[in-house]
């Protein structure tokens, strides 16, 4: 075999191997965002849930404050 052909060889085996090491470092980037991503999106949960409306207070809130409201529309 040619002495060009196996460096040919050698700069593709090179190639590749390079190609595969940006690969499996990208895969592994990869891996380490789904798990923050996924750390995130249980803690934007938890906001949710402590942020959420309650329907019922609210109602009772109003009821409360109509003596108020009916004071401050007559002035």
């Amino acid at each position: 075999m040619p002495a060009e052909a196996i460096f040919t060889l050698v700069i593709g085996a090179v190639i590749i191997a390079a190609a595969a090491l940006a690969l499996s470092r990208t895969i592994i980037h990869l891996a380490n965002t789904s798990k923050t991503l996924s750390a995130l999106d249980g803690g934007v949960q938890v906001i949710v849930d402590k942020t959420a409306t309650v329907p019922s207070t609210v109602a009772s809130v109003n009821a409360s404050l109509a003596p108020v409201r009916a004071f401050a529309d007559t002035i």
